[in-house]
């Protein structure tokens, strides 16, 4: 059997997508992938504690006073210094550096609130309902140099109800990230392995 491929979660906030994460794996430990760090920008994350209640490890710096450059060229390192074979961003607020891209082509992974290329970047659940959209939803996808424009690997559709706001909205779709991204995790990681290819997956998520 193919050893594990070894992912760091990179975090800011309360890490509800790195909880996802390390769930789908605990109740299948045959899962192709591990998390071996969990990292962030954000000292005082509160992800960061949830991830020691999870006994996962942890790394943490602020980037305030650095450059983007310094400080992912410090990341860089506690990404290698763990192994790490992939990066999923779960509530990363920060761009990367074009160098840091550059190194991890290919290997790092994002879930963005709304379905690519539909409404990148921020403020997603308004910009859907003032579109006048029947649906919303989220995609994982590869990071590139380009915002939120890498290769779509998953998505999962949100039926928009009449009385929706933004809030109730974003609470909706974060459930289909919960459900979503572990699996398109998964599915990246085989094919990490050299395993076969699938098609971008595609989930039922909440109405």
């Amino acid at each position: 059997m193919a050893e594990k491929v070894r992912v760091a979660v990179l975090i800011s906030g309360r890490g509800s997508n790195m909880l996802a994460l390390s769930e789908y794996k605990r109740r299948d430990p045959s899962r192709t992938y591990e998390i071996v760090l969990v990292a962030s920008n954000v000292p005082e994350a509160r992800g960061l504690v949830l991830a020691r209640r999870l006994g996962l490890k942890t790394w943490s710096l602020s980037h305030k006073g650095l450059t983007r450059e310094a400080f992912d060229a410090e990341l860089d390192a506690a990404l290698r210094a763990h192994d790490v074979e992939l990066v999923a961003l779960a509530g990363y607020m920060r761009l990367l550096s074009e160098d840091f891209v550059t190194k991890w082509e290919g290997r790092v992974l994002n879930v963005h609130p709304s379905l690519l290329p539909l409404y990148k970047g921020l403020d997603t659940h308004r910009r859907a309902l003032l579109a006048g959209d029947e649906f919303a939803g989220c995609s994982v996808h590869l990071v590139t140099g380009d915002l939120d424009s890498g290769p779509v690997i998953g998505r999962a559709e949100v039926k928009i109800r009449p009385r929706d706001d933004p809030n109730s909205l974003a609470a909706r779709v974060l459930e289909a990230e919960h459900a979503l991204y572990p699996a398109a995790l998964e599915a990246w990681c085989i094919e990490l392995r050299g395993e076969t290819g699938k098609d971008p997956i595609a989930l039922d998520a909440p109405e």
